[in-house]
């Protein structure tokens, strides 16, 4: 008997490859539809400077943007910020970008606020809010480079120029948090959710 229950899969609403793969390494057949949106004007209407709330509007109007697209079926969305001192960090653009977000975070500890909504139809039916502090090493000058170098252009797929599954890992020295949050899903309260809700064996 399959773990997944439900007639159909998922729908995730992202095109992230790594999000994917956690949910379908987790027994859950996944269809993507990537819910392409500008999230710097969405961000905008979440009228909140706050990380974790932007993280949540995002995930929110994602998962109801394909939910339309999916009548009936389960959507989800998933959104990621970063915050530091102050600030929220965003994608960088290039190389000279992800350099200076690196040397910004270099000897600090920063957050990850990782959210997921699931919708259903005009409605979301579930949503959570993940934490990570990350503290990175104190990086040299020439350490940034030879990670830049050996990142290439993954580099600039993630805020904070990072991920921590590949060579990212090699900038920290201290992770607290959930290891899916940081990845960018929170698994464990969506595979509860999904249990809860009849679309899981338990």
């Amino acid at each position: 008997m399959a773990l997944w229950l439900a007639a159909k899969p998922l729908v995730l609403a992202s095109r992230s490859v790594a999000r994917c793969a956690l949910l379908e390494a987790a027994g859950i057949p996944v269809e993507l539809y990537p819910a392409d949106i500008d999230e710097r004007a969405s961000e905008a209407d979440a009228a909140s400077s706050d990380p974790a709330v932007i993280a949540a509007h995002l995930a929110r109007v994602k998962a109801a943007i394909a939910a339309r697209s999916y009548p009936g079926r389960l959507v989800l969305g998933a959104d990621q910020t970063l915050a530091f001192d102050g600030e929220r960090f965003v994608k960088p653009v290039d190389r000279s970008a992800a350099r200076e977000q690196l040397l910004a975070l270099s000897g600090c500890t920063h957050q990850l606020h990782s959210a997921i909504a699931f919708a259903q139809n005009a409605s979301v039916v579930f949503q959570y809010i993940g934490v990570a502090r990350l503290t990175m090493r104190s990086l040299s000058d020439r350490f940034i480079d030879l990670y830049l170098d050996a990142a290439g252009a993954a580099a600039m797929t993630s805020v904070g120029a990072y991920q921590v599954e590949g060579s990212g890992i090699q900038l920290f020295e201290r992770i607290e948090g959930d290891y899916f949050t940081i990845l960018g899903l929170p698994l464990l309260a969506a595979l509860d959710f999904l249990r809860q809700s009849g679309y899981l064996a338990s």
